[in-house]
């Protein structure tokens, strides 16, 4: 797992919005302003097909079968995450239907229950639990399973428990998750052998490729939605209600994962990683996955999301500061009582 580590990116500065989240709430304003109509909506809905369709390619050809099956010796650990993430967090999102109609809409509520479908995340996950001083290879493995399982079990889970919302199990939904993810994705892992090198070669611009499909599938979500007049539904007491109901989600998944990894028995710096695996949720993939599966009403569906993901980042790192401290305390010397 040693070659794993010289990958661990650096710990985030504490800052209540970096770049990438202002990028995404520019494109939401320029769509506002300027939404997509007409021929132009049908341009950018086809170049957002292909941004998605290349993101998932990608990521077959990024990843290496050899370090995945390296990380299966810890597999407690992973299987605890991906329980987190594809059970509790979606059993806590079908409570939310309690939720309705007085504290979150409908579509609210659908947008609430996409989100804790969606898998972890990978780079913030590592970067926490480095921070914190946990296992930053386990929180390697545990983000990057829970990011390959989400391309097949987001969009599955999705169509049985969002009905109408995510298009049911109809078969156009299951067309359009086969055809512009899981092919796309397939195609990307027959690939890697020619172009493993060139993408690991070029990974930084490679990762601005990501982000910029990722900022064009926003804009279109929200052209769509502004077109639609969706917005209107949208009140300021009902993102404030949607805003509290996110932040009793995230302490509730952040109680069970560190509580929860405790009772199973696992040691300090299994828990900081469980905790931080275990409790996220990826922007990056569910973006385009709810273009795919929600299509016009994909702005209010992401919307959850992206509260939730800014969310996370800002209460997460003043945790993994807090880890950090207490381990410094408890490996000072002074710590140790004498006698």
């Amino acid at each position: 797992m040693k070659h794993l580590s010289r990958r661990i990116p650096k710990p985030p500065s504490w800052l209540p919005a970096d770049p990438y989240i202002a990028a995404l709430i520019g494109t939401v304003v320029l769509a506002a302003l300027l939404p997509a109509s007409g021929p132009a909506a049908e341009v950018a809905g086809g170049a957002s097909t292909g941004a998605v369709a290349l993101l998932f390619c990608l990521y077959g050809a990024r990843l290496s079968t050899a370090e995945a099956l390296d990380g299966l010796r810890h597999w407690r650990l992973h299987l605890t995450v991906l329980a987190c993430t594809f059970v509790v967090f979606p059993v806590l999102g079908l409570a939310s239907a309690g939720l309705v109609p007085y504290v979150l809409s409908p579509q609210l509520q659908s947008g609430f229950l996409f989100l804790c479908l969606v898998p972890s995340t990978i780079q913030s996950s590592i970067a926490f639990t480095s921070t914190a001083r946990g296992n930053v290879p386990a929180a390697i493995c545990a983000g990057s399973f829970s990011s390959i399982a989400g391309i097949f079990l987001t969009p599955l889970l999705a169509a049985a428990l969002l009905g109408g919302s995510g298009g049911g199990f109809s078969g156009d939904a299951l067309l359009k998750i086969g055809v512009q993810l899981l092919a796309p994705f397939a195609a990307g892992q027959l690939l890697r052998r020619r172009v493993g090198g060139f993408v690991a070669r070029h990974r930084k611009v490679l990762g601005l490729v990501d982000r910029g499909s990722i900022l064009l599938v926003v804009y279109t979500a929200f052209s769509e939605g502004m077109v639609a007049g969706i917005w209107h539904q949208v009140t300021p007491a009902r993102l404030g209600a949607l805003l509290a109901a996110e932040a009793v989600l995230l302490a509730l998944m952040l109680t069970v994962t560190w509580y929860g990894a405790k009772r199973l028995g696992f040691g300090r710096a299994d828990r900081v990683a469980i905790q931080f695996a275990g409790s996220k949720k990826s922007l990056a993939s569910g973006l385009p996955m709810a273009s795919v599966l929600f299509g016009a009403q994909a702005s209010l569906a992401v919307l959850p999301l992206m509260l939730f993901h800014q969310m996370q980042l800002m209460v997460c790192a003043v945790i993994a500061g807090r880890r950090a401290r207490d381990a410094q305390a408890e490996a000072s010397p002074e710590a140790v009582p004498v006698g």
